[in-house]
C-alpha cells in the first residue's frame, strides 16, 4: 500500500475518549502524510486549546548527579564518565529565589528534579518546604524525584505539589536497551501511586533513542492508554551526551519529530504537549511547526537539568514571532 492510499481507521476528531488506541491506528497516524497529519493535529488542537496560548515551565535541578540509575541518556548517572560532578542538594532559600526569577520572566509552573533512583523519607521532607514555599508564590509546582514508595505521593500532595513527572521514556519493547537497573513496571507503579494521591500526572518520553518508527508508535501508545491520560506530555529529543552510551546515535530527521508532536496531540487531545530536552537544537521554523501540530507547552529558561535550553530572550522573540502569548 502506498502513502497516498492510505486511509486513516477511524477519524481522529471522533476517536471516543473512553476507546482505546491500538498499534495499528498510531501506526497509520505516522503514516499520514506529513502535511496532512499536521493539519489534522492543528485541527484537533484547537478544539481543546486557545492555539496562541503556550504553558511556560522552568525546570530546576535541586539535585545533582550521583544517580545509581544507568538510563542511557542520562550525565547524571554514577555507571557513566561525563562532566557532570555529584553535587548537594539545594538549600531551601536557593530554590525560593530560582522560582522567584522563574515568576518574574513569565514561568507559570516550577518543576523541581533531584537525581535520585527515588527519594529516602529524610530527603523528601527536605522538599516538602520547597514545595510549600514556592508554591506560596503563586506557581504551580511540580517534582520529579524518581520512584516513590507509598505515602510519599500523598505528602507531596500535602505539601501543595501539583504535578509530579515521571516518564515512561521510551516503548516497553525498547526499555530495556536504554535502562537496566529498574523496571518498566516499576515506573507504571509510581504513576499509579502518583494518581492514587490526587496529583496531577506530568509523563512523557525522548525520542532519537535509535528506537524505531513502530517503537515511537509503541510509546504514544502507552501514554495515549493511561487512564486517565497524562495532564502534561513532555516530548524530548535526545540530546546527546560525551560519555553516555547513547552519544553517538544516529540522529532523528526534524520531520520525524513533528510528526510525533502531531501524533501526540491527536491521541493525547486534551493534555499539555510539551516540547522538552532538545529545543535549541531545533531551528525556529521547525518549532514553529511543532506548535501548529499541537505542542503547546515548553521548558523556559536557560537549562534543563544539566542540559542547554534556549535562552529567555530568544523565546520571548520566537513567542512574538509565532504570535504566540504565555498561558
Amino acid at each position: 500500500m502506498t502513502q497516498a492510499t492510505i486511509q486513516f481507521q477511524r477519524p481522529a476528531t471522533l476517536h471516543p475518549e473512553s476507546a482505546l488506541w491500538s498499534q495499528q491506528e498510531i501506526e497509520a497516524l505516522y503514516d499520514l502524510p506529513f502535511m496532512e497529519l499536521v493539519f489534522r493535529a492543528a485541527e484537533v488542537h484547537r478544539q481543546h486549546f486557545d492555539p496562541s496560548r503556550v504553558q511556560l515551565s522552568t525546570l530546576v535541578s535541586i539535585k545533582t548527579g550521583g544517580c545509581p540509575e544507568d538510563c542511557g541518556y542520562c550525565p547524571q548517572s554514577v555507571h557513566h564518565e561525563t562532566a557532570v560532578e555529584n553535587q548537594p542538594m539545594m538549600t531551601v532559600d536557593e530554590v525560593v529565589d530560582a522560582a522567584r526569577h522563574a515568576k518574574a520572566n513569565g514561568a507559570g509552573r516550577f518543576c523541581m528534579g533531584a537525581a535520585w533512583r527515588g527519594p529516602k523519607d529524610a530527603d523528601l521532607e527536605k522538599t516538602l518546604d520547597m514545595v510549600q514555599r514556592v508554591k506560596a508564590l503563586g506557581l504551580q509546582t511540580c517534582a520529579t524525584f524518581g520512584l516513590l514508595k507509598d505515602g510519599q505521593a500523598e505528602k507531596l500532595k500535602d505539601a501543595g505539589l501539583d504535578y509530579y513527572n515521571h516518564n515512561l521514556d521510551t516503548a516497553p519493547d525498547k526499555y530495556a536497551d536504554i535502562i537496566q537497573t529498574r523496571d518498566y513496571e516499576d515506573r507504571l507503579a509510581t504513576l499509579g501511586k502518583v494518581r492514587g494521591a490526587g496529583l496531577s500526572v506530568c509523563c512523557g518520553g525522548i525520542v532519537g533513542l535509535n528506537e524505531t518508527r513502530e517503537q515511537r508508535a509503541g510509546l504514544i501508545l502507552q501514554l495515549a492508554n493511561l487512564d486517565p491520560q497524562p495532564e502534561s506530555v513532555p516530548v524530548n529529543n535526545l540530546v546527546q551526551v560525551t560519555g553516555t552510551p547513547l552519544d553517538g546515535a544516529e540522529s532523528l530527521d526534524w520531520t520525524e519529530f513533528v510528526r510525533t508532536i502531531a501524533v501526540a496531540r491527536l491521541t493525547l487531545p486534551k493534555s499539555y504537549i510539551r516540547l522538552s530536552a532538545g529545543r535549541r537544537e531545533m531551528p525556529e521554523a521547525m518549532q514553529a511547526l511543532c506548535f501548529l501540530a499541537g505542542a503547546n507547552s515548553i521548558f523556559y529558561g536557560d537549562k534543563l537539568l544539566t542540559t542547554g535550553n534556549p535562552d529567555v530572550d530568544a523565546d520571548r522573540a520566537l513567542m512574538e514571532k509565532l504570535g504566540l502569548q504565555p498561558l
